[in-house]
């Protein structure tokens, strides 16, 4: 078989759709032999795939015969009937030499054939074999077929008027019924053989077998049907629905109903022994292993229990390794966790019926492609329209990854830091970034990252050869294995301070390992500040964005909440150590409180768990509080209120010492508390649940300005908290981008063309092109000074646009106008050069030049023109500012900064 192309190993299968014919009703049953996939169920019709152009609906009663490489029908045609109710085909079986299909559910003929719920079908005739006719008188629900025994688990309690409760089996050829016996007090669901065939393994709703005390789960003697191991630790509201097997043991596919259920799979080893236990909420209908992956069917919403998704919305196809590589994790709860959820996401929805989604898969081969398929009762497949079956191949994957959403900043000169939050593949969960700056086509930096759909945390890359005082932009790009990219996230921008930023350093120097600045431009997307942490924010329901001023000073910005519904959850699930602390700054006039930051077990649905929280109450008081049995807190005092719409400093800490709270650099209280109810969760800023709290008020949510967010992995001191709340004063930058406000160039070879509307300039020493620009430049804020002053330009698309040669910045000594100058009226230059740039390459781009910072701030406050000369003869095309492409306009970077 050849090699899935771009999917991660070991997942064996794309999650792209294939077209597929679709019945009309539910699918409950599949099984596949030489090619052709067989599914059973509910339906009287097929059709083919939505948009597919061609084909008609053909009748299907309860089944149909398909072609696995194409999805179209075959000619193999089988009507399963019943004089009274409503029949239905619940379970299919192959024989091993691939000539028999068995058939099981609520039936009383195949094509007019009598048969009582169970039918063998020749496959190579596809007609039912008359001789095969033993009476089921209920519904038959999971079959399993050796070289000579056909095993059957259902409602039945006779079968040929012999007691057979639940479980029985008959003669694979004749169908006459075996001496096995294995009695059971409620219906049989699932039914697998062991690998050695000594055994049979039984699921269903039973508490006992052969009047052994065993709930759900049971393995039997396969010849006699005597127990041979039960078990007593699958809650009593829960069944299994499904067995499976591959060479290393066995799984179960779990559902429940009610509290404390168990909804997940089970591993078994090869003496039926527990191996590990996942404990995902949301009904397992199905369990297929397949080298090394166990994938599984259900509309699984809450894996908090897993260390995964929290509960919220449903994933209905999941995969995940069928057992640890390395050694198993120790028992949780009594039992090993589940091995980890790989990068297979296929999206289904609760369909018709009972709503439970996807009930059934199966592995079909054909022409060297295998083709993973699934039946239930879904109408959408990845967000098409698609009723009751579809399937996905082992090559072909055609899906490009999210397009990543991307920020930039820099808090020191020499240093760029680039984030952005990982993109989502449904069938790769390693892709590759690539990074690039100021428009070249050529990648700066590769980054390889891990994310899966209800995991994507940041990636970060940092750039170290960008210069103080100027202006960078940057995009990136999400690859899988196949070569599939995404779009090019949008652009971004940073420009270079000269000196260090006091107090973002400080907090990075701190060990900040999640810090959010709320600069970021671009919804969901909060991006983390901290040096490593990579621990990004989710925004839910759209903060405003870039509020100004911010809590420090300088150009950051803070982020808006509604005190109703917003808030911002961090990107991946962790757990909290001994030592910690929680910051911001707020500003507020709320009187309905809310929570500023805190942690919780849950995302965008209210936290079950929850503390480790700072929140105000409705008069404006600050509380810092956990839960270790009981809630523990420290508040301000009953007039000490924050809700005064100015900024202010909040700081919790916990660790060996006990719980502080700190409010704008002071010290408000501490008690002896040491520790917390340990738990896995997220932190949230602007809301989540705060019930039964502490003078709890009247809002969960809060109202106002949240800037300067930061988690630290140990207890800041007075010390650190104090120089922080001082830091904020800090002198800044202050940079101004000043966009020329006239442009042109001149061209010998045309030496009375002006050129002043042209979308580009030009610059050659022979024949000679010149391009003057025109700036209206600022005067120096008060108490500032130009610290570093660049011009930017951006190289046009035009080919060989780039030139070899050297290209100086000279000073416009001379008078000119866009619409007037001319060659024969071009104006004299000065002789000094304010900066040079020594070629430029090929490919649109933006190209930053370095300017003497003396002389231009003896020309501050003036209209200034600036010159572009060379002394080659390899032409450079530049965008003027007449051009509209994205960041065109040539502009000066100006920075200012303390005297």
């Amino acid at each position: 078989m050849p090699e899935a192309s771009a999917i991660t190993p070991p997942v064996a299968f794309t999650a792209d759709e294939l077209p597929t014919w679709q019945p009309n009703g539910i699918v409950f049953a599949m099984e596949q032999a030489n090619g052709t996939v067989f599914a059973g169920g509910t339906f009287s019709a097929v059709r083919p795939p939505d948009g597919a152009g061609s084909g008609t609906e053909q009748e299907a009663v309860n089944f149909v015969a398909l072609d696995a490489a194409t999805g179209n029908p075959t000619s193999c045609k089988l009507a399963f009937t019943v004089g009274d109710g409503t029949a239905t085909v619940r379970t299919l079986a192959v024989s091993k030499d691939k000539k028999t299909l068995y058939a099981g559910g609520y039936f009383g003929a195949v094509n007019g054939t009598p048969v009582s719920s169970l039918a063998a079908i020749d496959i190579e005739t596809c007609a039912p074999k008359a001789s095969f006719h033993p009476s089921f008188p209920a519904t038959v629900r999971a079959l399993a077929v050796t070289d000579d025994t056909l095993y059957v688990a259902g409602d039945f309690g006779t079968v040929e008027g012999s007691t057979r409760e639940r479980f029985a089996a008959v003669d694979a050829a004749s169908g006459a019924l075996k001496p096995f016996t294995a009695n059971a007090d409620e219906p049989g669901r699932a039914i697998a053989v062991s690998n050695d065939g000594n055994n049979v393994l039984l699921g269903g709703d039973f508490f006992s077998v052969n009047g052994s005390n065993t709930h759900a789960l049971a393995v039997v003697n396969a010849t006699t049907g005597a127990v041979a191991k039960t078990y007593s630790n699958i809650p009593s509201n829960s069944v299994v629905k499904h067995i499976a097997a591959d060479a290393t043991g066995y799984y179960t596919g779990n559902e429940g109903s009610g509290g404390g259920v168990f909804d997940g799979r089970i591993g078994l080893d090869t003496s039926f022994n527990e191996k590990w236990r996942d404990r995902c909420l949301g009904a397992t209908q199905y369990v297929l292993p397949y080298d090394g992956v166990l994938y599984s069917s259900s509309h699984a919403h809450d894996c908090s229990l897993e260390n995964q998704f929290p509960d919220g919305k449903r994933n209905f196809l999941l995969a995940q390794q069928t057992d640890y590589k390395g050694a198993a994790p120790a028992p949780v709860d009594g039992f090993v966790p589940s091995p980890p959820k790989l990068g297979w996401h296929p999206t289904a929805n609760d369909g018709i019926g009972e709503g439970i989604g996807p009930r059934v898969m199966s592995i079909a081969e054909k022409n060297d492609v295998k083709y993973m398929w699934v039946g239930g009762e879904f109408t959408l497949i990845n967000g098409e329209p698609q009723q009751a079956l579809t399937r996905f191949a082992s090559t072909g994957d055609v899906g490009a990854p999210t397009t990543p959403v991307a920020s930039a900043g820099s808090v020191k000169p020499g240093e760029a830091q680039v984030r952005w939050r990982t993109s989502y593949d449904q069938d790769d969960s390693k892709l590759t970034y690539r990074i690039y700056r100021n428009g070249s086509a050529t990648a700066i930096a590769t980054v390889a990252a891990d994310s899966l759909e209800w995991e994507r945390p940041q990636a970060s890359w940092t750039d170290t050869t960008v210069k103080a005082g100027q202006a960078y932009t940057y995009r990136v790009t999400a690859t899988d294995g196949a070569g599939n990219t995404s779009a090019l996230s949008a652009n971004v921008s940073v420009t270079v301070p000269s000196s260090v930023q006091a107090y973002p350093d400080k907090v990075r120097a701190d060990g900040a390992n999640l810090y959010w600045r709320y600069d970021d431009t671009v919804s969901p997307y909060v991006a983390d500040s901290s040096v490593s942490g990579n621990t990004s924010g989710v925004q839910v329901n759209a903060p405003t964005l870039r509020q100004s001023p911010g809590a420090v000073t300088g150009t950051s910005t803070s982020m808006g909440f509604n005190g109703t519904s917003q808030q911002v959850y961090s990107d991946h699930r962790q757990n909290v150590g001994t030592s910690y602390s929680v910051e911001t700054w707020f500003k507020t006039n709320t009187t309905r409180g809310g929570k500023l930051i805190g942690f919780g077990n849950n995302t965008v649905n209210s936290s079950g768990s929850y503390d480790k929280q700072l929140y105000m109450t409705n008069t404006g008081r600050l509380i810092f509080g956990v839960y270790n049995g009981s809630t523990r807190t420290i508040s301000t005092g009953l007039f000490e209120t924050y809700n005064d719409n100015k900024w202010h400093h909040v700081v919790g800490t916990q660790g060996p010492g006990g719980m502080t709270l700190y409010v704008d650099g002071q010290n408000k209280g501490t008690n002896s508390a040491t520790n917390f109810q340990p738990y896995a969760g997220y932190w949230h800023v602007g809301g989540d649940n705060l019930n039964s709290w502490p003078t709890r008020p009247t809002s969960n949510f809060f109202a106002g300005s949240i800037d300067e967010t930061a988690v630290y992995p140990t207890a800041l001191t007075q010390a650190q908290v104090k120089s922080h709340f001082d830091l904020a004063k800090a002198p800044t930058d202050t940079v101004s981008k000043v966009v020329a406000s006239e442009d042109t160039y001149i061209n010998q070879g045309a030496p009375s063309t002006a050129y002043g509307t042209s979308t580009q300039l030009a610059v050659r020493g022979t024949s000679a092109y010149e391009s003057y620009l025109r700036f209206t430049l600022p005067a120096a804020p008060n108490g500032q000074v130009l610290k570093a002053a660049s011009l930017q330009v951006k190289t046009s698309t035009q080919a060989n646009a780039g030139s070899a040669d050297t290209v100086s910045v000279v000073p416009v000594t001379g008078t000119w106008s866009g619409t007037g100058t001319t060659f024969n009226t071009k104006p004299t230059l000065g002789t000094t050069p304010l900066g040079s740039v020594a070629g430029i390459p090929d490919g649109s781009a933006i190209q930053n030049v370095e300017l003497d910072t003396t002389a231009v701030s003896a020309v501050l406050g003036t209209s200034y023109s600036l010159g572009l000369t060379s002394s080659g003869t390899d032409p450079l095309w530049l965008w003027s500012s007449e051009s509209t492409a994205a960041d065109a306009a040539p502009q000066l970077i100006l920075t200012f900064g303390p005297k």
